[in-house]
Protein backbone atom coordinates (compact mmCIF):
# COMPACT_ATOMS: atom_id res chain seq x y z
CA UNK A 1 0.00 0.00 0.00
CA UNK A 2 1.52 3.51 -1.43
CA UNK A 3 0.84 6.69 0.05
CA UNK A 4 -0.35 9.15 -2.21
CA UNK A 5 1.48 12.97 -1.36
CA UNK A 6 0.55 16.58 -1.95
CA UNK A 7 2.19 19.64 -1.06
CA UNK A 8 0.33 19.91 1.64
CA UNK A 9 1.55 16.23 3.16
CA UNK A 10 4.90 16.10 1.99
CA UNK A 11 6.80 17.20 4.83
CA UNK A 12 4.88 14.99 6.97
CA UNK A 13 5.16 12.19 5.17
CA UNK A 14 8.63 12.17 3.46
CA UNK A 15 10.76 15.28 5.04
CA UNK A 16 10.16 14.15 8.52
CA UNK A 17 9.31 10.11 8.00
CA UNK A 18 10.72 7.77 10.30
CA UNK A 19 11.73 4.89 7.72
CA UNK A 20 13.09 6.04 4.51
CA UNK A 21 10.61 6.82 1.55
CA UNK A 22 10.64 6.06 -2.27
CA UNK A 23 8.57 8.30 -3.73
CA UNK A 24 7.35 7.69 -6.87
CA UNK A 25 6.61 10.93 -9.44
CA UNK A 26 3.98 9.21 -12.18
CA UNK A 27 1.08 10.34 -14.34
CA UNK A 28 -1.96 8.41 -14.99
CA UNK A 29 -1.27 8.65 -18.84
CA UNK A 30 1.95 7.19 -18.58
CA UNK A 31 2.89 3.72 -20.05
CA UNK A 32 6.00 3.12 -18.04
CA UNK A 33 4.67 4.53 -15.20
CA UNK A 34 1.81 2.27 -15.12
CA UNK A 35 4.41 -1.16 -15.75
CA UNK A 36 6.61 0.60 -12.88
CA UNK A 37 3.15 -0.04 -10.38
CA UNK A 38 3.48 -3.42 -9.86
CA UNK A 39 6.96 -3.47 -8.74
CA UNK A 40 6.58 -0.71 -6.56
CA UNK A 41 3.34 -2.43 -4.63
CA UNK A 42 5.66 -5.37 -4.20
CA UNK A 43 8.49 -3.61 -2.46
CA UNK A 44 5.42 -2.00 -0.25
CA UNK A 45 4.53 -5.30 0.58
CA UNK A 46 7.76 -6.70 0.84
CA UNK A 47 10.03 -4.34 2.54
CA UNK A 48 8.25 -3.10 5.96
CA UNK A 49 11.37 -0.75 6.40
CA UNK A 50 10.70 1.25 3.24
CA UNK A 51 7.90 3.67 2.41
CA UNK A 52 6.27 4.33 -0.65
CA UNK A 53 4.59 6.92 -1.81
CA UNK A 54 3.36 8.71 -5.19
CA UNK A 55 3.01 11.68 -6.52
CA UNK A 56 1.34 12.61 -9.56
CA UNK A 57 3.22 15.14 -11.26
CA UNK A 58 -0.11 16.39 -13.06
CA UNK A 59 -1.68 17.39 -9.77
CA UNK A 60 1.57 18.55 -7.80
CA UNK A 61 3.86 19.65 -10.61
CA UNK A 62 5.41 22.10 -7.86
CA UNK A 63 6.86 19.05 -6.24
CA UNK A 64 7.98 17.46 -9.63
CA UNK A 65 10.11 20.83 -10.22
CA UNK A 66 11.49 20.94 -6.93
CA UNK A 67 13.00 17.69 -7.85
CA UNK A 68 14.33 18.59 -11.12
CA UNK A 69 11.84 15.65 -12.49
CA UNK A 70 11.39 15.89 -16.46
CA UNK A 71 10.87 12.49 -17.16
CA UNK A 72 8.57 9.96 -15.30
CA UNK A 73 8.73 7.82 -13.65
CA UNK A 74 11.12 9.18 -11.78
CA UNK A 75 11.87 7.40 -8.14
CA UNK A 76 13.60 9.38 -5.34
CA UNK A 77 15.09 7.30 -2.26
CA UNK A 78 15.15 9.61 0.68
CA UNK A 79 16.27 8.99 4.17
CA UNK A 80 16.54 11.45 6.84
CA UNK A 81 14.28 14.26 5.16
CA UNK A 82 17.38 13.90 2.41
CA UNK A 83 17.21 12.61 -1.60
CA UNK A 84 20.23 10.27 -1.45
CA UNK A 85 19.48 8.07 -4.77
CA UNK A 86 17.35 8.68 -8.24
CA UNK A 87 16.14 5.78 -10.91
CA UNK A 88 14.59 7.29 -14.21
CA UNK A 89 12.29 5.30 -16.40
CA UNK A 90 10.82 1.64 -15.64
CA UNK A 91 13.21 -0.59 -13.94
CA UNK A 92 12.86 -4.71 -12.71
CA UNK A 93 12.88 -5.00 -8.86
CA UNK A 94 16.28 -5.74 -8.33
CA UNK A 95 17.83 -3.53 -10.37
CA UNK A 96 15.53 -0.26 -9.05
CA UNK A 97 16.45 -1.62 -5.83
CA UNK A 98 20.21 -2.06 -6.17
CA UNK A 99 20.22 1.37 -8.10
CA UNK A 100 18.46 2.49 -4.83
CA UNK A 101 20.91 1.10 -2.68
CA UNK A 102 18.40 -0.61 -0.25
Amino acid sequence: MHIEITSENFEKEVLNAEKPVLLDFWAEWCGPCRMMAPVLEEISEEREDITVAKVNVDDEGELANKFGVSAIPTIILFKNGQPVATSVGYKEKEKLMGEMGV
